[in-house]
């Protein structure tokens, strides 16, 4: 037998024995993920020690290598590392276990933090973005720590607390300070459909507008002088940057055509359209102190998302061109995180595309999101990132959950991609 073929048998081996063993522990499995959104960990305010204990009781109770990083006390950070009976690669698994808060209760037909379990499905608030695709991570390493005699390479876990307000105490802040976190490649299972391997995305910028205007009796005909109505010309005028075209690389641009039918299967017609556009949204607005008074000021705040092919100097200086038509307004950017992108053929792109070919039959094509990661704390370090994870329904809405069958794929696919990658790599 070649060498090369004693390497896949071996393999192949390991990946039966994991299957098996997700079989045989889906239960717990399903329960540990229904705790574990029953943890409600929203950000903001930001405390997640609920959740963060939920996942260092899982380390524990497998006897898992694991720290605890805590720039902020309410925000924990795991991280939890280990190396195999060889040298070889380094592959980072990271998730966050922050999500979303939850705007009005009583939209949901179930509380939003039960984890009720109910037709084939988890519910509630995280189930899918991304408590699926951390217990996915979390998973994952304690099966690896299992073959850690069988295998080559090291595994570097970190479940962070800071994601949906931009990582600044999560992944950012470890890369800062511990890049033992960095590794050779990152897997993460943001959502983003089962159906496509996300493998970059847009550009978030997100900004404060500050009005100002005369104040005084809102019965006069001085109408034009109040915050209010100043600030509304400035959001229409605004929409302008989303007529802005970028310049898609003609790789990507293929790619996305590519992947159109998946995408729009995970995500709506049109989205291969709106990864590739730029999109504004006013997501928060306060202004006046009393219906008859015209109101001296109106803050609110935006959110631009950067496709792949528009740079930041572009779109300030459009931002610049309209801000001049408007001299009583003012911005203050809040965040920037630039687009990003790994190489659609990747090694692990088709690692996850065989893996799902053999557990589903059809092979998920490389395609990018619209919403952020933390994958891109990766990509800016020039390391490839890519993500595979549950449809993202009800995510940042009402009525989020996760189907059960979804939940053991990305398992499934998370634990066999990791033993093929690091399987495949020899001493770096």
């Amino acid at each position: 037998m070649l060498e090369s073929e004693a390497i896949v048998s071996e393999t192949d081996g390991l990946k039966r024995q994991v299957l098996r063993w997700i079989d045989e522990e889906q239960t717990a499995l399903v329960d540990f993920l229904t705790r574990f959104v029953r943890a409600a960990s929203p950000n903001p305010p930001g405390d997640t020690r609920a959740a963060a204990d939920h996942v260092c009781a899982f380390l524990e109770a497998r006897a898992l290598p694991f720290a605890i990083v805590a720039p902020q006390a309410a925000m924990p950070n795991i991280v939890g590392s280990f190396d195999f009976a060889e040298a070889g690669r380094h592959l980072a698994l990271n998730g966050h276990v922050d999500v979303y808060p939850v705007a009005d209760p009583d939209g949901w037909q179930r509380p939003p933090f039960s984890g009720d379990v109910a037709e084939g499905r988890i519910h509630g608030r995280g189930a899918a973005d991304m408590k699926c695709g951390t217990a996915a991570s979390l998973i994952a390493f304690a099966y690896l720590h299992r073959l850690r005699d069988r295998m080559r390479g090291r595994v570097t876990l970190s479940a962070v607390s800071d994601e949906e307000t931009g990582g600044r105490w999560g992944t950012g802040y470890l890369m800062d300070h511990h890049p033992e976190v960095i590794g050779d490649c990152c897997l993460n299972g943001e959502p983003g459909s089962p159906h496509v391997v996300r493998i970059g995305e847009k550009g978030p910028l997100w900004a404060r507008f500050t009005v100002t205007g005369s104040t005084g009796h809102g019965g006069y005909p001085n109408r034009e002088a109040g915050a209010i109505a100043a600030a509304a010309r400035l959001i229409v005028d605004l929409e302008g940057v989303t007529r802005m075209k970028p310049a898609t690389p003609p790789a990507l641009r293929a790619a996305l055509e590519q992947a159109r039918p998946a995408m729009e299967r995970g995500l709506g017609a049109g989205v291969v359209e709106t990864v590739q556009a730029v999109t504004l949204n006013v997501g928060k607005i306060s202004g006046g102190v009393k219906i008859s008074l015209r109101p001296p000021e109106c803050v609110f705040d935006v959110d631009i998302r950067l496709p792949i092919g528009i740079e930041k100097p572009a779109l300030l200086a459009e931002l610049d061109a309209i801000l001049a038509r408007h001299p009583n307004a003012r911005v203050e950017e809040l965040i920037f995180a630039p687009p990003n992108v790994s190489d659609p053929a990747g090694e692990i792109v088709g690692i996850i595309q065989d893996n799902v070919e053999r557990l589903k039959g059809f092979r998920p094509p490389p395609a990018v999101s619209i919403g952020g990661s933390d994958a891109r704390f990766w990509r800016y370090r020039g390391i490839p990132a890519y993500i595979y994870g549950p449809t993202p329904i009800g995510v940042g809405g009402s009525n989020e959950f996760v189907a059960i069958d979804e939940f053991l794929h990305v398992v499934r696919t998370h634990a066999l991609t990791a033993i093929d990658y690091l399987s495949r790599g020899g001493a770096s």
